[in-house]
């Protein structure tokens, strides 16, 4: 078997001693004569797992106890539709911060439910900045702000969390979960698929202050009601188990590591080591974002000629470089450089990148 170095966006890496893990209980888990994705999720052993795997988040985000913590089907986008739906009415207003594709499908995602207003954009910058803040024109009394804290599409990300006052702050975190540390006590809620930073595709979690629940005076389908997952453990339906499996492990797999600060130092020594290739490169790489906007997740660049851009793949793949073709919305190349991407994955791309270049600048 060889493994490549998976700068996939997502589903993305997962750790190698998870991967390992995983395979070695597949057939059978906990002694339970059974793989975990074979047992009732009513069972005790699994109902363990699972509240293990809270108490870890809890833990490494430093969950303040009057959230909730919700394993849920879906990704962020089925999410997004949800909390529009459970945080407010229809006559109510959402302002929305663009930075990039996500935030627009937010947006989308959220405007059948209530009212929707855009209260900055860096669209017409073709998102490779953060509208400063002094421009943003909130609503009086809005029902939330939301934003995606990193976009990984445009490769943009917050260094900051934005002061909104007293308006709930609603955040799409999919692609920088526990990516470094972050005070969750800022947030109304943190929401997003756990198949970048996490775990598998097919679970997201959303982190909701308990007082956001309850108050928007629809009659929806009990299914739709996030109070009704919140009042029985996530449980409400046959919830994702493998996945919910998996992310317990990844968590472990997160403490023995150090936590969010010790993986938060690791990810910025990733992040300035590939930047610094770019910036280094003489022109040959380029990368569009404004460097105060640059994220520590997604790293997309260019180079000099299009026509360089399958060579570049194909050559890459054959070196061990998994996924880094940049999204069809953008073009180029994307790295994603999540947790589980160990340093020695990032020289590795930042010596074949050197290479490249002298040999087709």
């Amino acid at each position: 078997m060889s493994r490549a170095f998976n700068f996939s966006a997502g589903p993305a890496a997962l750790p190698e001693p998870v991967l390992r893990q995983v395979q070695a209980e597949l057939l059978e888990w906990q002694g339970e004569r059974a793989s975990v994705m074979e047992v009732s999720h009513r069972g005790q052993a699994f109902v363990d797992c699972a509240a293990a795997a809270e108490r870890d988040l809890r833990e490494l985000m430093a969950i303040p106890d009057d959230y909730h913590v919700l394993f849920l089907q879906g990704g962020a986008t089925t999410l997004s539709a949800l909390l529009a739906l459970n945080l407010a009415g229809p006559q109510q207003t959402a302002d929305f911060v663009l930075t990039g594709h996500w935030g627009e499908k937010a947006l989308e995602n959220t405007r059948p439910s209530m009212k929707v207003h855009v209260a900055a954009s860096g669209k017409d910058g073709n998102y490779t900045s953060i509208p400063d803040r002094a421009g943003w024109q909130l609503t009086p009394g809005a029902a939330f702000v939301h934003y995606t804290p990193n976009e990984t599409i445009h490769g943009v990300e917050f260094h900051d969390i934005p002061d909104v006052g007293g308006v709930p702050l609603v955040a799409d975190i999919s692609s920088n979960f526990l990516s470094r540390p972050l005070d969750v006590s800022r947030f109304g809620v943190l929401y997003g698929g756990a198949q970048k930073n996490l775990g598998p595709s097919g679970l997201a979690i959303a982190i909701v202050r308990k007082d956001l629940l309850g108050k928007h005076g629809r009659d929806l389908p009990p299914i739709f009601e996030l109070q009704n997952q919140a009042k029985n453990d996530s449980m409400f339906n046959t919830p994702p188990t493998f996945a919910w499996y998996v992310l317990g492990l990844v968590l472990r797999w997160l403490k023995a590591e150090g936590g969010a600060a010790a993986i938060g130092a690791r990810n910025a020594r990733k992040a300035a080591n590939l930047y610094a290739a770019i910036d280094g490169s003489g022109g040959y790489y380029r990368n569009a974002v404004a460097p105060a906007a640059r994220s520590q997740m997604n790293v997309p660049f260019f180079l000099p000629d299009a026509a360089l851009d399958k060579p570049f793949l194909k050559e890459a793949e054959a070196a061990g470089l998994l996924g880094l073709k940049g999204h069809r919305a953008v073009g180029g190349m994307r790295a994603s450089i999540y947790n589980a991407m160990p340093e020695v994955g990032v020289q590795a791309l930042v010596d074949f990148m050197a290479d490249f270049a002298r040999r087709n600048g």
